[in-house]
């Protein structure tokens, strides 16, 4: 694992030095943009429109733009005088709370942290703290010149940091248009709709679920690699189910197959071995 960050978790007067490592990976299939006539690359260019010239990467400056066409010029001596001293560099702990207590909707990025060579013996006593106590810790943290709120978690013996939105930048979900609290639910649909949330419930199993549309993207560039033909076949959709009722009698019965089948597929493999 490459290491993205040095620090330090700051923990009332102790302080661990840490190293921080991405938790996730993005795996989606990139492609390139090519010229239609050539298959060549494209290169992007920055041009200023005022100059109609290419300029490099030292003659760009930031600037807020605070009204139209104005803007405010920001260098990075701006920007270093806002550090102070090393705390730039801390996971500053500032509460302990519930994970249950925190919508899931504040949820970013997330991040392992393990010790550095002389913060071994800290490191172990906070993961074991928090695991005693069952709580999570909310700190503040600089990343790429800006100031999140985190949250500190033990997640199989390791310390993960994720990054929360401040409440400021999470939408009031009173924007949300079309939404009505007026509209009657009859029972019978109700009752049938719990049936098939009933029926689909199940363990929650990270393993199972697969990205099949960048499964089926690989397939395809292979094919195209090895000079295969391409066919393309249309699902057929069920155009029979003409209102809620039916769709939801017709998709709990699919539901009640499906139990059968993983249940029956169970019973044979404990009976084979």
């Amino acid at each position: 694992m490459h290491t993205m960050w040095k620090g330090s978790i700051s923990f009332g007067l102790v302080n661990i030095p840490i190293k921080m490592y991405a938790a996730t990976e993005d795996k989606d299939i990139k492609f390139r943009y090519l010229h239609k006539e050539c298959n060549t690359p494209v290169n992007y260019k920055k041009i200023c429109p005022a100059c109609n010239k290419e300029i490099a990467q030292d003659d760009i400056i930031k600037g807020y733009e605070y009204e139209a066409g104005h803007f405010v010029i920001l260098s990075d001596d701006d920007f270093k005088s806002l550090e102070k001293g090393e705390s730039h560099k801390s996971v500053e702990i500032l509460d302990f709370v519930d994970l249950k207590e925190i919508d899931p909707i504040y949820f970013d990025k997330s991040y392992y942290l393990s010790p550095q060579e002389t913060g071994e013996k800290a490191y172990s006593l906070l993961r074991q703290a928090m695991k005693d106590t069952e709580k999570i810790a909310i700190a503040k943290m600089k990343l790429r010149n800006k100031e999140s709120l985190a949250a500190l978690r033990v997640l199989n013996d390791v310390l993960l940091v994720e990054t929360i939105f401040y409440p400021d930048e999470v939408r009031n979900v009173k924007e949300v248009p079309n939404i009505s609290e007026d509209i009657k639910v009859e029972e019978k649909e109700l009752k049938i709709a719990t049936q098939l949330i009933e029926s689909l419930s199940a363990k929650f199993d990270a393993e199972k679920y697969k990205d099949n549309y960048r499964e089926e993207i690989k397939e395809l560039i292979q094919k195209k690699i090895q000079g295969k033909e391409i066919t393309v076949t249309a699902k057929e959709k069920d155009n029979n189910i003409i209102d809620l009722m039916e769709a939801l009698q017709a998709s709990l019965k699919q539901s009640n197959k499906k139990t059968t089948k993983r249940t029956k597929k169970v019973e044979n493999k404990s009976k084979t071995s």
